[in-house]
């Protein structure tokens, strides 16, 4: 056996691994910040009232003391949270947080399911106000049963109300467009339903596989401001000139009787 002899060969180098800052865990990506859900930001949901995410109403008003105020605007005073939400339950009321921000927080009694009510309604009409009228639309088919019938109805009702157009569609599939009269009258039995809220600005035509009808608000329609102009007050007059026509008949009879000229007669025979 052969000896090795001088030094021993070199090993090759190993590259040595480079440590990189470590972050705090609210700097990773996909960390939770605040307490949310890893990955995801706080957005508030849609169709959520913002009223509930605004105001504490009973056990949720956590800080104590309170200024309450009653239902009327009077002022009941300074009181524990535990006081106040007494004194509206004796009442079959809420008591709600008004002003937050307020030392000590203002309280009140209300009803606050009316209370929202009632600005989801304000919110409503100036939304509606905000965009203008729309297009709404609304669409059926020719084998409908009666139920959704009378959702989509509603529905309809609901888009006239605010102030919308709305384009009513029956979609037909496959050879149902043989047999529009089906559509069709299904569609005029819709625009009678909504008669009282809105006017047909567009009867229903087919187009391609579809039938479409337009309606329009009963207070947006142009041809119900021209029904003032009528000449009924004219046809009404002939009714009052009748009792007036008798009465000058009945007068005119009488001078016709002439008395004098038989007196001034008989004189002039005598003197002769």
């Amino acid at each position: 056996m052969q000896e090795v002899t001088g030094s021993s060969p070199v090993s090759p180098t190993i590259p040595v691994p480079v440590c990189r800052p470590e972050f705090p865990p609210a700097q990773r990506e996909g960390a939770s910040v605040a307490g949310l859900p890893h990955g995801r930001s706080w957005k508030p949901q849609e169709g959520g009232s913002i009223i509930e995410k605004e105001l504490r109403v009973n056990d949720k008003i956590r800080i104590s003391p309170i200024r309450v105020v009653s239902e009327d605007g009077e002022q009941l005073g300074i009181m524990t949270a535990d006081e106040g939400r007494a004194l509206a339950r004796e009442r079959g009321l809420d008591l709600v947080e008004v002003a937050a921000t307020s030392r000590p927080p203002v309280c009140r009694i209300m009803d606050f399911g009316k209370f929202k009510y009632e600005q989801n309604k304000k919110d409503r009409k100036a939304k509606s106000r905000q965009h203008g009228q729309q297009l709404k639309e609304v669409k059926f088919r020719p084998k409908i049963e009666k139920h959704d019938l009378e959702v989509k109805v509603r529905n309809a009702r609901r888009f006239l109300e605010e102030h919308h157009k709305v384009k009513v569609t029956m979609n037909f599939r496959g050879r149902e467009v043989t047999h529009s009269e089906i559509g069709r009258d299904i569609l005029k039995r819709v625009a009678a339903l909504l008669e009282d809220v809105s006017q047909v600005e567009s009867p229903p035509r087919i187009e391609g596989r579809h039938m479409i009808m337009l309606l329009s608000p009963k207070s947006a329609a142009g041809g119900q401001k021209k029904q003032p102009k009528g000449d009924k007050p004219k046809a009404d007059k002939p009714k009052s000139d009748k009792p007036k026509s008798d009465k000058p008949k009945a007068e005119k009879s009488e001078p016709a009787k002439p008395e004098t000229k038989p007196e001034e007669a008989t004189p002039s025979s005598n003197e002769s």
